[in-house]
């Protein structure tokens, strides 16, 4: 049995029974562990009634756990949530002695097909615990400040070594953990690049295109979508198994979409449907749900903030676009094709000026 692990509120809370959900359909038999951010959370989610979705309130973790709740006065609330990775599922193997392996994901993931072959690839490699990497093509190699590693997706057996992983991580997090780049260190993402070195071959750095592929990497792999219904998507030979659906949040209703991709390149309409189309499913049934056995409940998606970077990269927005237009499971840029370069652009942009200045 497989025990998976996330966090999140309300403003997430759609998007957290979509995982679930996709996970439930492609390992049945899997648990998902919940730490619920807010009331609210705790009682939509056990009133949902599935004994695979194991709901912990986050004031239980932090009882447990005085040093990170002496955090949560001293730090913004999205640092404090980068706090709590390390916390959590450390917190899991702790406490449920019998979980031989608990596999933290992102909230914003969706599950796309079964993720045998990722937990088969740590056995063989008789690894306690397990990472993605960014896997950003060349022309986004800058993004490295942030990490090699990426914390959507990372597993850890309940063995010693991981655990100590998991005890040095948290003290690295609790000691410094916020949203900005600090030499080698950014949130709770940057402390991973010492892992390597560290844990030698005890760390399995999965060479899955399938496992975390994002709108950051998809632009470096070869997508083929199965003409047959129920075959998964495939990238560079491999199953999609994991898709990260970052920062993809409504700006308008349910009819207008911050895609998250124009740093990045801009998926063609094919791709995009095949995957977002895909997601726009799961969260519509996900809001069906909990409205179901909450109806006074409100479910709506968090909107995507209009801050100050949105303003910077208007120009840019016109030319490649990055708002999408929802039409049914259709997700419209409305740019002929043109978006899929902005990544490099930008890239060849930012260069220059680092050049120039």
């Amino acid at each position: 049995m497989n025990h998976y692990c996330t966090y999140f509120d309300r403003g997430f809370l759609v998007q957290g029974v979509a995982l679930w959900r996709s996970v439930a359909r492609h390992d049945p038999d899997a648990a998902l562990w919940v730490l619920a951010l807010d009331d609210e959370t705790a009682d939509a989610l056990r009133a949902l009634g599935d004994t695979f979705l194991r709901v912990v309130p986050l004031a239980e973790l932090e009882a447990a756990d005085p040093e990170l709740l002496a955090m949560r006065s001293q730090r913004s609330w999205p640092e404090y949530l980068f706090t709590l990775s390390p916390c959590w599922p450390r917190w899991i193997l702790a406490t449920q002695r019998y979980i031989c392996r608990v596999t933290y994901l992102d909230a914003d993931l969706a599950c796309f097909s079964r993720p045998t072959g990722m937990f088969a690839a740590m056995e063989a490699a008789s690894a306690s615990v397990m990472v993605t990497a960014h896997r950003f093509p060349s022309w986004l190699r800058h993004y490295e400040r942030h990490g090699t590693f990426n914390v959507g997706v990372v597993s850890f057996a309940n063995d010693e070594t991981a655990r100590q992983t998991l005890d040095e991580w948290r003290a690295s997090c609790l000691e410094w953990c916020h949203d900005r780049v600090d030499g080698q260190r950014y949130a709770d993402q940057g402390y991973l690049n010492a892992w390597p070195e560290r844990l030698g071959k005890r760390l399995l750095i999965l060479d899955d295109p399938g496992v975390n592929a994002a709108p950051w990497n998809w632009a470096g792999s070869t997508y083929h979508i199965p003409h047959s219904k129920g075959a998964p998507l495939e990238v560079d030979g491999r199953p999609l198994v994991f898709f990260h659906f970052a920062r993809f949040r409504p700006r308008a209703g349910t009819w207008l979409w911050e895609s998250g991709q124009l740093d990045y390149g801009i998926m063609p309409q094919r791709l995009r449907t095949a995957l977002y189309g895909e997601y726009w499913w799961l969260l519509v049934a996900a809001q069906a749900e909990l409205r179901s056995v909450r109806p006074s409940g409100d479910f709506e998606l968090r909107t995507a903030r209009l801050g100050r970077s949105a303003w910077r990269s208007l120009p840019l927005r016109l030319i490649f676009g990055g708002t999408w237009i929802r039409l049914g499971g259709h997700f419209l840029n409305l740019r002929g094709g043109l978006g899929r370069y902005s990544g490099r652009v930008l890239a060849c942009l930012r260069s220059w000026l680092r050049g120039s200045s």
